[in-house]
């Protein structure tokens, strides 16, 4: 592979969050497609879903200073959710917006790990951090925090 993207794959830090999921053949599925269908189980992992991978590799790669001043990202379900895991283990302060029609229970579980959780509008476009809404009001303009996106 070009660049060394599969060593790259290999070396990520994910794993002190993730957990290597396994591949399991969906039978019931391949015998009416007939075709092997395997499912990556994803949903095992502590926050249900793939995303703790990108938000914990993007934020581990952040300098200790970077991580100091915290980050903030807009999600209403599994990136929030991996962007709180990895603030959490990483002792870092995480904002997560989300839309105002964001169920109760994602909230709860955002904030179950620690992170500060508000609603911001109905839908969700571009974040940027000149929005001062999306910021906690204690925040000085000389600690604003790294963006963690979804890809």
């Amino acid at each position: 592979m070009k660049n060394g993207y599969l060593e790259r794959i290999l070396t990520a830090q994910v794993y002190d969050v993730a957990i290597e999921t396994p591949l399991e053949l969906a039978s019931n599925l391949s015998s009416r497609i007939g075709n092997s269908l395997w499912i990556k189980r994803e949903d095992m992992q502590e926050v249900f879903s793939f995303k703790v991978r990108g938000a914990y590799n993007k934020m581990v790669k952040l300098s200790p200073e970077a991580l100091k001043k915290g980050v903030v990202t807009a999600s209403a379900g599994n990136h929030a959710q991996g962007v709180a895991l990895a603030a959490q283990r990483l002792n870092c302060r995480a904002t997560i917006v989300m839309p105002t029609t964001t169920p109760q229970i994602k909230m709860q579980a955002v904030q179950a790990r620690g992170a500060l959780s508000s609603r911001l509008g109905v839908r969700m476009t571009r974040l940027t951090l000149t929005d001062r809404n999306l910021l906690p009001s204690r925040m000085s303009p000389s600690c604003i925090p790294t963006m963690i996106r979804t890809s």
